[in-house]
């Protein structure tokens, strides 16, 4: 068949083998359009979205004050690099961080970077600044990023570390907390602790990064007692703690932070990404300034970090989601969500688990393998339901539903999801 006979679709994939690496995953999905909860394939076909692009899309795809923010700032100017000309976008956006941060102490300030691996390195290299110490500390069925310090934190080797060593040092490894595999908080705590005792000297360790919600992981939230229990081992060893709510965060939860969710629990620095950039690519590490200005001039940064358009549509983003009745209507989202979850794992003895915390849920199905996983995402692809799999044996499914999704498209995807579960029955 010649290139003039093909479908755009077949067309543009045919491209896609020639000219782009093998080593990027990507689906049968080619997008033409998107907007809310929806997005629309080159051969005119709509898709109800509960993937988000991998949760960038909270506020839902096109979200109107972001494209009004994006379109007035670029009649005023593109990139400049923050550190060749300050521009108000990025302090603003550094500003309602500040308002918004859950982390310890009154001066709050932050940094913008390009991305949530990008974001994860920086919380390191600012909390070794402010320690003196090289060690860090992460999780079990942890997922930080893809750059050689994020991907020696994260807990996933196929396809993420396989072929990619040597590892960065001083990154050490500890049980996390997954009740439904039989291991609580109080057995995370011990491996952590014995951890401190046999692998490295606490003296040494410089952060602990945790998400409150485990994302690639398996969706699996922290027991109600372990941050809690986290903060107080690092305050006893003078270790600082990094809460990593890129994909947790924005209002994914229902709450601004997942870390909101847990009493007592206060982190040291605070790691945003996915949706704050509501579609544009932006994270950031927020903390008390104490910690944020141990760095030395010159020693954070990024040409590209911090770009005006993807601060404007961050600041349209931050006041949407820290708007209480937005908030509200997660949380609703939520309860309707896990009240639909729920009945269909009754009637399915495979799925094992239903969990997450608000709209952020998953099913984990019992069998520790992927297929089933997969043809449940496969058969609700054809039925046009966009899902994604997770967790560090590929046997989780999460659901990424915009917060903003209407009453009868949140209906219809829900029901086309029965419909792919009973097909992979």
């Amino acid at each position: 068949m010649s290139q003039a006979e093909l479908t755009a679709h077949d067309r543009i994939l045919a491209d896609r083998a020639r000219y782009v690496s093998a080593g990027v995953s990507t689906p049968r999905l080619v997008v033409a359009a998107a907007e809310g909860a929806r997005v629309v394939d080159v051969d005119g076909r709509a898709f109800v979205d509960f993937a988000g692009g991998i949760g960038c899309q909270n506020t839902g795809h096109r979200f109107a004050p972001v494209v009004d923010a994006i379109h007035e700032q670029a009649d005023r100017y593109l990139h400049q690099c923050f550190m060749v000309g300050v521009y108000e976008p990025y302090v603003a956006v550094c500003r309602r961080l500040a308002e918004l941060s859950p982390c310890a102490g009154a001066e709050q300030k932050s940094v913008l970077v390009n991305s949530g691996a990008e974001a994860v390195e920086n919380a390191v290299k600012i909390a070794r600044a402010a320690t003196g110490r090289p060690a860090v500390v992460v999780f079990d069925n942890a997922f930080h990023g893809r750059t050689l310090l994020t991907m020696t934190m994260t807990s996933k080797v196929k396809p993420y570390k396989a072929g990619f060593g040597p590892f960065a040092p001083e990154v050490y490894r500890a049980p996390a907390p997954y009740p439904y595999r039989g291991i609580s908080s109080a057995d995370a705590i011990a491996g952590l602790e014995r951890l401190l005792t046999s692998d490295v000297d606490p003296a040494t360790v410089a952060c602990a990064v945790l998400e409150p919600v485990q994302g690639e992981g398996g969706f699996v939230p922290m027991p109600p007692d372990f941050p809690a229990r986290l903060r107080e081992l690092c305050d006893r060893h003078g270790i600082l703690w990094v809460d990593d709510e890129v994909q947790s965060g924005v209002g994914r939860t229902g709450r601004v932070w997942a870390v909101e969710h847990y009493d007592g629990a206060v982190p040291d620095l605070l790691v945003s990404g996915k949706s704050l950039g509501g579609g544009l690519p932006l994270a950031a590490v927020t903390g008390r300034a104490e910690l944020l200005d141990a760095v030395p001039t010159g020693g954070l940064g990024g040409t590209f970090g911090g770009n005006p358009l993807s601060c404007a549509a961050a600041a349209a983003v931050l006041d949407a989601v820290a708007d209480e009745g937005f908030l509200a209507g997660a949380r609703r989202l939520g309860e309707t969500m896990r009240a639909r979850l729920d009945a269909l794992a009754g009637r399915y003895a495979w799925i094992g688990e239903v969990r997450g915390l608000g709209p952020m849920l998953a099913l984990e199905l019992e069998e520790q393998r992927p297929e089933r996983a997969q043809a449940v995402v496969s058969a609700a692809f054809d039925r046009g339901l966009l899902l994604l799999a997770c967790g560090l044996y590929g046997n989780a499914i999460r659901l990424l539903a915009p917060l903003t999704i209407a009453e009868d498209e949140l209906d219809e995807g829900l029901g086309l999801l029965e419909e792919a579960l009973a097909a992979a029955d």
